[in-house]
C-alpha cells in the first residue's frame, strides 16, 4: 500500500500543539506505531523516542510530534468487519518558535516551569541560560534548615498523579527519596477532623528537602544558572534580546527569551519590554501584558511552628475542604524521614488566602501568636499555643485562580519572546508546573519544515 500524503499545519501554542486542516484523519494516532523520517524518507529516530501524542481542542485532531520533522504514521483503522492498515506521510510546518543549533536561549525564573524548560531542552544543541532572582531554585518547591530541622515551607510534596512523574523522580536517583506514608485528613469550618478520601499512591519529597527536585533536574542539564539576579527590562534590537537586571547589569545577547515567573511578575516584565525598530509598541505585546496581568492569584502566608515534643496523631496533614477556616493546610514535617529530630514536632501551617492577604505584613511575632492559638484550638492541644521557635514565608503569588487565553501568543512569538508557567492553565501543582515547562521545551525545540 502506498502512503497517502496530506498537508496539515501544526500551531505551537503554550502547552499544546493543535492540528488544523479538514483532511486530517479524526482518529487518535498510536504513538507506538510512529516513525520519524525526514523529507527524504530517511528514518532519524526510532519510534521509542516519539515523545507524545498531542490532543487538540474539539474538532481538531491529535498526532505524535517530535521536532516537527516529517512524520510517517501507520495505524489500524478498524471497521465493522475488517481491519485495514493505512499510512500517511505528513508535511508539517510549525508556526511559532524556531531554534537552530547553537542558538542562545534565556529562561527568566528557576521555578519548576523554568527548570522543566531547561530539563526538556537538555539534549538539544542550544546554549541555555537561566536568570533567577532568589538564591535558590525550585520556586515554591523550597526547603529551609533551622536548629537541626529541615522543612518544606512551600509545596509540601510532589504528587504522584501519573506514572511518568514517579518514573522521573526515580530516574533522578532514589537515594534520599522519601515517600510520606501517613494520610491526609480533612477538617471543616467548625474544626471537625475526619479521615480524607484523597487517593494518592505516593507523596514524594527528599531527606534533604523538596528543593532536591529542581537541583537534581538541573544537574542533568548544561544550563548556566545565575542566581540573585532580578531582571528589570528586556530590549530586542537587531534580532537579539538584551536583559537588564536591577543592578543595571546587561545579560545577553539571546536569540530567544522565555518568561516563567508568576503572571503578575511576568506582566511587569512585559510592560518593561521594548522592541526596537517598531514604530509603536507591538499590539500583541500590549495585549499579552494586559491578559497576563489580569490572571488572579491566591496569596498564602506560611507559618512554621516547632515544638519540643511529638504529636500522636494518625495523619500527616490536614486540609480544609470547605474553605471556611482561617487555616488552609497543616502538615507535620516529622513524617518526612530526615527532617525533624526524634522527640520534636514541626508544623507547616499554610493560612487561607483571605487571612493571608489581610495579615501578610504582620510581624512574625504577631502572626505566629495568632496562628499558634488557632492550631492549638484545631488540634485540641493547648501545648501547641506556645511553640519553641517560629519561622514564616509569604507567598504573594502562591497559586493561580484561573488560566489565560493564549490567542496572542502566536503573534508574540514573531519576536522570539515566550511565556510559560502553571498559571497558563490555572493549575498550581508542583509537578504540573514542571511538566508545563517540559511541554513548552518540546515546542521550543521544534524545527520548521515545509513540504
Amino acid at each position: 500500500m502506498s502512503p497517502e500524503r496530506r498537508r496539515i499545519e501544526i500551531v505551537a501554542l503554550t502547552n499544546f500543539v493543535y492540528l488544523i486542516g479538514r483532511d486530517v484523519d479524526h482518529r487518535r494516532l498510536n504513538d507506538r506505531l510512529v516513525r520519524i523520517v525526514d523529507a527524504d524518507r530517511i528514518e532519524r529516530r526510532p519510534c521509542s523516542l516519539v515523545e507524545r501524542v498531542v490532543r487538540g481542542p474539539r474538532n481538531q485532531h491529535p498526532i505524535a510530534v517530535k521536532n516537527n520533522c516529517i512524520i510517517h504514521v501507520t495505524f489500524n483503522e478498524r471497521g465493522p468487519q475488517n481491519s485495514i492498515q493505512r499510512e500517511f506521510t505528513v508535511g508539517a510546518r510549525c508556526i511559532g518558535m524556531t531554534l537552530s543549533a547553537g542558538d542562545r536561549l534565556c529562561i527568566v525564573g528557576a521555578g519548576l516551569a523554568g527548570v522543566g524548560l531547561a530539563y526538556g531542552l537538555r539534549n538539544e544543541p542550544l546554549d541555555v541560560t537561566i536568570l533567577e532572582k532568589s538564591r535558590g531554585v525550585g520556586g515554591r518547591a523550597a526547603t529551609r534548615r533551622n536548629a537541626g530541622c529541615r522543612y518544606d515551607h512551600g509545596a509540601n510534596y510532589i504528587k504522584d498523579s501519573d506514572d511518568r512523574t514517579t518514573e522521573l523522580l526515580k530516574s533522578l536517583g532514589e537515594n534520599g527519596l522519601v515517600d510520606i506514608s501517613e494520610p491526609v485528613w480533612t477538617f471543616d469550618a467548625n474544626g471537625r477532623i475526619e479521615p480524607g478520601d484523597r487517593q494518592e499512591t505516593n507523596k514524594w519529597t527528599w531527606k534533604n528537602g523538596i528543593t532536591q527536585f529542581a537541583k537534581r533536574l538541573l544537574a542533568e542539564t548544561d544550563a548556566t544558572l545565575t542566581t540573585t539576579t532580578r531582571v528589570e527590562t528586556l530590549e530586542r534590537s537587531d534580532d537579539v534580546w538584551t536583559l537588564t537586571d536591577t543592578d543595571s547589569v546587561d545579560h545577553g545577547p539571546f536569540d530567544a527569551v522565555v518568561l516563567t515567573p508568576p503572571a503578575p511578575q511576568t506582566a511587569e516584565l512585559l510592560a518593561n519590554t521594548t522592541v526596537m525598530g517598531e514604530s509603536e509598541r507591538p499590539p500583541a505585546l500590549s495585549a499579552l501584558t494586559d491578559t497576563v496581568g489580569a490572571v488572579p492569584f491566591r496569596t498564602i502566608r506560611t507559618l512554621v511552628l516547632q515544638y519540643p515534643f511529638e504529636l500522636s496523631v494518625p495523619y500527616y496533614a490536614l486540609v480544609n475542604t470547605d474553605r471556611e477556616h482561617d487555616i488552609g493546610w497543616l502538615a507535620r514535617e516529622s513524617c518526612k524521614a530526615g527532617h525533624v529530630p526524634d522527640g520534636q514536632e514541626l508544623l507547616i501551617v499554610q493560612m487561607a488566602p483571605d487571612w493571608s492577604a489581610e495579615h501578610y505584613d504582620d510581624s512574625l511575632a504577631s502572626a505566629s501568636d495568632a496562628v499558634a492559638g488557632m492550631v492549638a484550638e484545631l488540634l485540641d492541644d493547648e501545648r501547641l499555643g506556645e511553640p519553641g521557635w517560629v519561622d514564616d514565608q509569604g507567598w504573594r503569588y502562591a497559586l493561580p485562580n484561573a488560566g489565560v487565553e493564549t490567542d496572542c501568543l502566536e503573534a508574540l512569538s514573531n519576536h522570539s519572546l515566550y511565556v510559560a508557567g502553571d498559571w497558563l492553565s490555572g493549575s498550581g501543582r508542583a509537578h504540573e508546573a514542571f511538566w508545563c515547562g517540559v511541554e513548552t521545551a518540546s515546542q521550543l525545540s521544534d524545527t520548521t519544515y515545509s513540504s
